[in-house]
């Protein structure tokens, strides 16, 4: 039996996701001073027109998706106008769990000058985002966001608002926000079949089941703060699904989108002057994104490039490279050094996936498969 499977198992118990942190995470419970003849895709909130489970300040409006705005299930949204912020406080259910949140957003308008940017802040972090042309198909996208480390019955809020530009405030498209999912994840073990947290990037915001295209992941310089557990993300990366593109192992992996000097790294403690062997696979995300992508691998001091030849059809190729630790504090990291975009403009770029840290005197966790019977045995016990 593999090893694999195994680490399914381990991750299929540590992680869970669920819209019921949130309530109205989709914005589908109206106002309830929301008349049905109302014809403008745009209703402001005040104190008498109210959206359930949320409260807010500033120019928030409630929206309707339509020719000029488009949701992931046509449904519904907030607009987040001039000082607009709504939040919501939910319970953590469990201690030393941390909680990553998928969002939608789409800009407010069409031909803006300028797109505001949104702050989405927990206890523990915040990140500022803005909608970013060619990274999708869609006219709204997906992001994740670490919000924080919760303890048992420990109230985390949760704050999402606008950031204003400089520019004429009525050619700017303000953020719209829909489709909200919180994600926990528990503290990862180091198992025997792999010296790395998170190798196989399966810890990581959850997928819209509305959603063809991914979440993009921007920036988060601290792998503790990072919605991709244990990897800090330099750039922007997009977390890809097996149900929409083609992973090379398991149900997640990440694809290096925005070009140069943009990748994923982690910081491991070894023994100093021992050897390791460093295996992962690079590919291509089946999605007509066609070329030769350039991967640089680092370990320690040990760094190489590694070509991709993509034709867009997914495929993957296993790699590994050796090294000896030069200090307890070890790094790995890949970075992208091509920027590559798809024929209707779409950047793409290199998949990552199955990273796998070895000493060289170890292997692989093996279980029997009477072994895994048992295993199974007691899950259904206890489930």
């Amino acid at each position: 039996m593999q090893p694999q499977i195994f680490s399914f198992l381990f991750l299929f118990f540590i992680g869970f996701a669920s819209a019921g942190y949130l309530q109205n995470p989709d914005f589908e419970s109206q106002p309830k001073s929301l008349t049905e003849n109302t014809s403008s895709p745009f209703v402001a909130l005040n104190e008498n027109n109210t959206i359930p489970g949320w409260t807010f300040q500033g120019t928030v409006q409630y929206v309707t998706a339509g020719q000029t705005i488009a949701l992931p299930d046509n449904g519904h949204a907030i607009q987040l106008g001039q000082d607009g912020k709504i939040n919501q406080t939910f319970t953590a259910d469990a201690d030393y769990t941390n909680y990553i949140l998928t969002f939608t957003l789409a800009p407010g308008g069409q031909n803006c000058s300028a797109n505001a940017d949104v702050l989405v802040s927990g206890p523990d972090s915040q990140g500022i985002f803005s909608f970013k042309q060619h990274y999708g198909k869609e006219a709204w996208q997906s992001y994740g966001q670490h919000l924080g480390l919760g303890g048992q019955q420990e109230p985390i809020n949760l704050v999402i608002e606008s950031r204003g530009v400089e520019s004429d405030d009525n050619s700017t498209c303000w953020p719209v926000i829909d489709s909200l999912l919180i994600k926990t994840v528990g503290t990862l073990v180091q198992g025997k079949d792999n010296l790395l947290l998170n190798g196989g990037f399966e810890f990581g915001p959850e997928f819209l089941s509305k959603s063809t295209e991914g979440i993009l992941l921007d920036s988060a310089l601290s792998p503790v703060l990072s919605p991709l557990r244990q990897w800090a993300v330099i750039g922007t990366i997009k977390y890809i699904d097996s149900n929409h593109f083609f992973v090379p192992h398991g149900n997640a992996a990440v694809e290096i989108v925005s070009g140069v000097s943009a990748g994923i790294q982690t910081d491991v403690t070894l023994t100093t002057g021992s050897a390791y062997s460093l295996e992962f696979t690079l590919g291509d995300a089946n999605n007509a994104c066609e070329g030769d992508f350039i991967v640089e691998v680092r370990a320690g001091s040990v760094v190489q490039n590694f070509t991709v030849q993509s034709n867009g059809t997914g495929s993957a190729q296993k790699s590994s490279m050796k090294f000896e630790a030069g200090s307890r504090a070890t790094r790995i990291s890949f970075f992208s050094y091509t920027s590559s975009q798809t024929k209707d403009g779409t950047f793409c770029g290199p998949v990552v996936d199955e990273v796998v840290l070895l000493s060289s005197n170890g292997l692989r966790l093996a279980i029997k498969p009477n072994i895994l019977i048992s295993l199974l045995f007691l899950i259904l016990i206890f489930w």
